[in-house]
């Protein structure tokens, strides 16, 4: 099947959430599944929770604060973009996924500057991290994102085309391993006929099960 033919799936992550990766690692599979191409694009938990931070636990609200690792990833990655293109996103957010969850590195510069090299890009983007040079277009992806869902969501947020030319869009699903194969197909029908029923807004239930990345 050919790309013109594929459904355009707009997916916004920050790299440092454990439950978007494997909602990122789940869109892949159903690429495999569905006719569907992943468009990646950036969200920011910091600039979500940056006028809320008193009512996260304290450790969490650290990370969020101006200064705190959630800033460094989301940051290097819109530099990789404005700078390098769109298709590199997807590319360095696996890299950097990989990494901080899968390998266990956590987020820190080290594991920054090895997701560079993985991905193939150049290694003095890592100087992006420190810097507000691209925080308007971080802003701005962030913003398109979750304009579509509301401000009471996180990340991952999925948008895809719906029938009348308007955007289906949604936060999750959050799911723990991530589906392969025709489970993800199935995970993926479902999904988009609930998030497609007009008036449909929440389906939830209790976390059991800690983020699994086999």
């Amino acid at each position: 099947m050919s790309e013109t033919t594929k459904t355009p799936a707009d997916f916004w992550f920050d790299p440092l959430c454990p439950w978007a990766w494997l909602t990122s690692r789940w869109m892949l599979e159903v690429e495999k599944v569905r006719p569907v191409q992943v468009r990646w694009h950036v969200m920011s938990l910091a600039v979500l929770n940056e006028n809320r931070l008193d009512e996260l636990p304290p450790e969490y609200a650290e990370n969020m604060r101006p200064g705190g690792k959630s800033w460094g990833p989301v940051r290097v990655v819109t530099a990789a973009r404005q700078l390098h293109g769109d298709e590199v996103v997807g590319r360095l957010y696996t890299a950097l996924g990989t990494r901080f969850h899968n390998l266990g590195e956590g987020v820190n510069r080290d594991s920054l500057a090895a997701a560079l090299a993985d991905a193939g890009l150049p290694a003095d983007l890592i100087d992006y991290a420190d810097k507000d040079t691209y925080d308007a277009e971080l802003r701005a992806s962030h913003k398109a994102g979750i304009d579509l869902v509301g401000q009471d969501v996180g990340t991952p947020v999925i948008a895809v085309p719906g029938p009348d030319g308007d955007q289906i869009a949604f936060f999750g699903p959050v799911v723990t391993p991530a589906p392969k194969g025709e489970a993800a197909a199935r995970l993926w029908d479902g999904t988009l006929m609930v998030a497609s029923t007009p008036g449909f807004f929440e389906i939830k239930r209790t976390r059991t099960a800690a983020p699994s990345f086999d």
